[in-house]
């Protein structure tokens, strides 16, 4: 026979079951225009401050210990209760929760009364809504979660501890709650759900409190992402209230159960799809979070860039202000000196300094010549400047690879280098990209003992004229220029020993490149049959062809096998190319055109016939005379010296040679310039080295490995 409790208990477990089945009429209807309003109109703040973040800790401590362990219970667990985490203060909890205690006690009362008397799901959530009509958005989530946490907390104290507390046990059986652990199997796919939806809920809640913690300094509630994510967040606090209230009815609900509550899977599938609704929220707001750190980021990243700007242009008293803007701020971060030895930033103070700027791939062969100019003449006073080494790295991409490779090329530089990568400010590399024009291929820029930056890739004249070019600034190098001729001397510099022996001897020395094995033999030997019939001397020296280190290395073994002339090594072939391509920039950089700069034409034409399969020479006296042809021209000319021998005879080999070749026309041919993209910037308009008419522009990736 049934008792009066238990038919009052049972009667509030029907109650529950009606309020969760009347959630199906409203699970779509938060979300359209009317409902909207609806909830907005309840929103009524008064402007008063509620810390939140300490209130949520002590929920999330609550509602992570009391999700139920129906494993544990129905093995008739022990009554043990896990030790809280204790990550905030207490005082500041008791400050947060002061003058909230009776508000967190009236929503309590609600959801009880609301759960108790069957009412619906929305109507609960509702009237939470205008009970909390003078708070914040956040306020409104944390309270209600706060009143949630209560009485969950206090529910799942009971069930844990009547196996082995006396008033536990006895309370437990008044609200008749011993039938739990009878149960527990059954129940078990309806905690689970519980489980789920509670952990949705907490997430939503953290991102709600974590958006009104955003800096309004970099960030406005008036502009997406935000905009849109606070027009959504009263939806949201509206699904959390809700949950709350489902949350609730589902623990009145086992309160005095009967067989059918018990066995019925409804509740089980109300709660997992509620679940997953607060989980798309959760998903939703997420992404918006995503979007505004990254609005932040940017801010912070410009407001970054224009203080570094602002320290370049600024005259200072010395470098180190600038030195020190180059690093991040979270660490102190380090160099390692060239003995790889830890040194703060102030050992460069009020030097010269070349900040030597690159990606991982920086090539041996500028190491070594870079080297070779850090440590010769540079140990003068005259002469006494710094290199600073700062990586330029893709950080999304960055494994342990990559930091293999960093500290390899950091061990054999014997200069400053920076301790890692990610020591340099994103701010700073934002401004190397830039405005010193940064892309792939090194540069070196130039700053003077009081940080002014005198030249923004100085690699260019030190691959020209080496240290003689210091202190390395723009003025220098357009001096440096006013100075020079296309001369033998400019185009080979010292990579040639035997040149000053050989134009001392008034030999004819010829410069010829390509990787055609068959059109090398057939160039040689002709040229040699030449210089034969007109008795003169002749030094040929095979110089490759750039970004083909493997290709010319065979073919360079080939030519010293055969005897068919001399041949440079790796090193020199690198620089002889590297250094044409480096005056090139130079002159784009001091605005210099191919209509108003001779050394400017000569060395596009140069470039011009590296860009072809083809092969190429190029002739010169002591006397600066000059001739050059691309290797259908020269060849051909070469094979048929019968033709000219007598002017030859008469006017000498080089002028007989010129006029040779203006004899001879080509009309087809395909002349090919590749420039890496360099931050002196790419010519706009380029003639072609046989015609002279304008070439057009293509653009091309490469990827070359050898």
């Amino acid at each position: 026979m049934a008792t009066p409790i238990s038919l009052l208990l049972s009667s509030l477990a029907s109650k529950s079951q009606q309020l969760v089945r009347n959630e199906r009429q409203m699970l779509a209807a938060s979300d359209d225009g009317a409902m909207m309003k609806l909830i907005q109109s309840t929103h009524a703040p008064d402007g008063r401050f509620v810390d939140v973040k300490p209130i949520l800790q002590v929920i999330v401590n609550v509602l992570h210990h009391t999700i139920p362990n129906i494993d544990h219970a129905m093995n008739g667990g022990t009554g043990h209760i896990d030790a809280l985490d204790d990550r905030t203060n207490s005082s500041a909890i008791d400050g947060a929760l002061d003058a909230l205690a009776y508000i967190v006690h009236k929503i309590c009362c609600e959801v009880s009364c609301k759960c108790s008397g069957g009412a619906d799901a929305h109507a609960a959530t509702m009237g939470i809504l205008n009970m909390l009509s003078s708070y914040s958005w956040d306020a409104k989530v944390v309270l209600t979660l706060a009143a949630f946490a209560v009485n969950f907390g206090e529910f799942w104290l009971i069930v844990q501890l009547c196996t082995s507390n006396s008033l536990a046990k006895s309370v437990a059986l008044l609200k008749q709650l011993p039938d739990i652990l009878e149960h527990s199997q059954t129940l078990k796919p309806r905690f689970d759900a519980l489980n789920k939806l509670i952990n949705a809920m907490i997430d939503v809640t953290k991102c709600i409190v974590e958006f009104t913690e955003l800096p309004s300094e970099f960030i406005s509630i008036d502009v997406p992402p935000l905009s849109i994510a606070m027009a959504h967040i009263p939806t949201a606090t509206y699904w959390i209230i809700w949950s709350v209230v489902a949350c609730a009815a589902q623990i009145t609900g086992l309160v005095g159960m009967r067989h059918e509550f018990i066995t019925s899977t409804s509740e089980a599938w109300e709660l997992s799809s509620l679940a997953h609704k607060v989980s798309g929220i959760h998903e939703y707001l997420q992404s918006l979070l995503r979007l505004c750190y990254q609005r932040i980021d940017e801010e912070k990243l410009m407001e970054a860039f224009e203080d570094f700007k602002r320290t370049i242009e600024i005259p200072q008293t010395d470098n180190l202000k600038i030195l020190l803007k180059i690093f991040r701020k979270e660490e102190t971060y380090y160099l390692l000196n060239p003995d790889k030895t830890k040194v703060l930033n102030d050992v460069l103070r009020r030097k010269h300094v070349l900040l030597l700027i690159s990606d991982l791939d920086i090539s041996q062969e500028e190491i070594r010549v870079l080297e070779a100019l850090y440590k010769g003449e540079r140990v003068s006073s005259e002469l006494n400047y710094e290199i600073l080494w700062l990586p330029i790295v893709d950080r999304s991409t960055w494994n342990d690879g990559y930091e293999q490779k960093f500290l390899s090329l950091q061990s054999i530089m014997p200069w400053y280098t920076v301790n890692h990568p990610f020591a340099i400010e994103p701010a700073v590399i934002k401004y190397i990209m830039e405005v010193w024009g940064f892309v792939k291929k090194p540069i070196a820029v130039t700053l003077d003992p009081k940080g002014k930056v005198l030249c923004p890739n100085a690699l260019n004249m030190m691959w020209i004229w080496g240290n003689s070019a210091f202190p390395f600034s723009s003025e220098k190098e357009e001096h440096f220029w006013k100075a020079e001729a296309w001369t033998l001397e400019l185009l080979v510099d010292r990579l040639e020993p035997n040149l000053p022996t050989w134009v001392s001897q008034q030999k004819v020395v010829c410069f010829y490149g390509g990787v055609q094995m068959e059109w090398i033999e057939s160039f040689t030997t002709a040229t040699k049959g030449v210089a034969k019939a007109l008795d003169i001397g002749l030094e040929m020296i095979y110089i490759g062809k750039n970004n083909s280190k493997e290709r010319v290395k065979k073919i360079t073994g080939l030519i010293k096998e055969k005897q068919l002339s001399h041949a440079w090594e790796d090193d020199n072939v690198w620089f002889f190319w590297n250094r044409l391509e480096s005056m090139l920039y130079s002159k784009i950089q001091h605005g210099k055109t191919i209509e108003n700069d001779a050394i400017k034409q000569e060395v596009m034409t140069m470039l011009a016939y590296d860009g072809s399969e083809n092969g190429w020479a190029v002739f010169f006296t002591g006397s600066d005379e000059m001739v050059r042809a691309n290797g259908d021209k020269v060849l051909s000319s070469m094979e048929s010296f019968d033709k000219w021998e007598k002017l030859a005879k008469q006017m000498g080999f080089i002028p007989a040679l010129r006029k040779q070749l203006e004899g001879i026309t080509d009309d087809h041919h395909c002349t090919r310039l590749i420039l890496p993209e360099n931050s002196g910037g790419i010519p706009e308009r380029v003639q072609c080295a046989e015609c002279g008419r304008p070439m057009e522009m293509y653009f091309m990736y490469r990827c070359c490995v050898e």
